[in-house]
């Protein structure tokens, strides 16, 4: 696959010669589906990817509201069976964009049918699911056909600057880690029900809606992977009202998550997950600590990257200098940038969809395997089930399974049990 962010930037005028068409059948028309529709009709305006998308079917339960959206993003066409969808010719990849109990059976019947498939994330909800849906990305891989999971957040060109500069060796030696994911959107109980609330359709709240992209953000960053946790988590509102006034109804997810880690080098890490963080919209707080530096990134100011310098010296007089540099992500030699606008005409949220798309593209013309893959997934999903399983034994500490040929493979109970002393010796 491509270095980091080193997609094709401003088309030529016309369209490339020689340059392939791939349609896309999109399931979803809620708030990933039209963040999903700006990535692949930006894609294909602002990128040169070596595939050109076409906006095939839009799929969704309501056809009015699929409609709808269909017209706005120039989707030519509307489903609303999935199955339908997977078996049209005119589709080589499928696009998932629905609630997480849905993602198994449409991925695995997507692979099976030779489609190309992107699925949002978390991968699924339960470590069986994912498991289910790697094999069928493995076995779909030996035929050329390619699965990715949208962790969107890995092509933020601050992230992804952030990746080179660890790649690069300017942090030295990892010692620290540490990722919140903020919002309030549910700090008020007046906030209706809704699926995200609900177990058996979200597999779990805050922890696999956004707690998930801090485990797979800190796992891209570093090159890392998770080797254990230890886990609280709390539900601060048990009902709701239902969006149709009729009553209240249980919310059966968490509401937070809070947990300590350790990776695969020792680095410690520090972990927090909420919805009910008041005044935080979408503070995603990202720093690693290593013997050489540290970087340090905020969502909320998306378009900066914090660097420390440990190797920098002082002034002449011996005056200590260093401080973190702020750098502003927005040169065309950053990731990403060289095909948006001039230097200081910062991006948004919307442009990560962009990239993804073209990133995609742009294996599946080279025949290689996008990231992150659906393994990378199924690592993510280990680790929340972790979380889960810590936190419903009061913190204590819970191996995360290592990937193994064959399938995943459990810690034995003499090395849980060592792991546990080791937590809280």
């Amino acid at each position: 696959m491509s270095a980091i962010g080193t997609t094709p930037t401003r088309p030529a005028a016309g369209r490339p010669p020689g340059t392939a068409d791939i349609g896309i059948g999109m399931i979803g028309y809620g708030f990933m589906g039209l963040a999903h529709s700006q990535g692949w009709r930006n894609a294909r305006s602002f990128f040169t990817p070596a595939l050109r998308p076409r906006l095939v079917a839009l799929g969704g339960r309501d056809r009015e509201a699929a409609a709808d959206l269909a017209e706005r993003f120039d989707w030519a066409s509307v489903e609303t069976d999935w199955r339908a969808m997977i078996a049209r010719d005119d589709i080589g990849l499928i696009d998932i964009c629905t609630p997480g109990d849905t993602h198994a059976e449409i991925a695995i019947a997507a692979l099976a049918a030779g489609k190309h498939v992107l699925c949002e994330k978390p991968l699924a909800n339960t470590v069986a699911e994912a498991e289910a849906m790697a094999a069928a990305a493995a076995t779909a891989r030996a035929a050329g056909v390619r699965s990715m999971v949208g962790f969107t957040y890995r092509r933020v060109p601050a992230l992804a600057l952030a990746r080179r500069l660890v790649s690069e060796g300017r942090l030295g030696e990892l010692r620290h880690v540490r990722a919140q994911y903020l919002q309030d959107w549910l700090s008020d109980a007046a906030v209706p029900l809704a699926w995200r609330m609900q177990r058996e359709r979200a597999g779990s709240g805050a922890l696999g809606d956004i707690g998930a992209h801090i485990v797979d953000l800190t796992q891209y960053l570093t090159g890392e992977h998770l080797t254990g946790v230890s886990a609280l988590t709390s539900t601060f509102v048990t009902e709701r009202p239902l969006p149709d006034g009729t009553g209240t109804g249980a919310v059966t997810v968490d509401d937070a998550a809070v947990f300590l880690g350790r990776f695969g080098t020792g680095a410690l890490a520090t972990f927090e997950a909420t919805r009910y963080a008041t005044g935080r919209k979408n503070a995603i707080r990202i720093e690693l600590n290593g013997s050489e530096g540290s970087l340090a990134f905020d969502f909320e100011d998306m378009n900066v990257l914090r660097y420390y310098d440990g190797r920098a010296g002082g002034d002449p007089g011996g005056v200590p200098l260093q401080g973190f540099t702020r750098i502003l992500v927005t040169e065309p030699e950053h990731p990403y940038l060289g095909a948006w606008w001039p230097p200081g005409h910062v991006l948004g949220y919307e442009h990560g969809f962009a990239h993804q798309a073209a990133d995609l593209l742009n294996a599946l013309a080279e025949g290689a395997d996008p990231e992150p893959s659906f393994e990378d997934g199924l690592r993510v999903q280990r680790a929340l089930a972790a979380v889960e399983e810590s936190a419903g034994r009061d913190g204590a500490w819970t191996p995360v399974p290592a990937p193994a040929p064959g399938g995943p493979r459990q810690p034995a109970p003499e090395a849980r049990d060592r792991d546990e002393k080791e937590m809280t010796s």
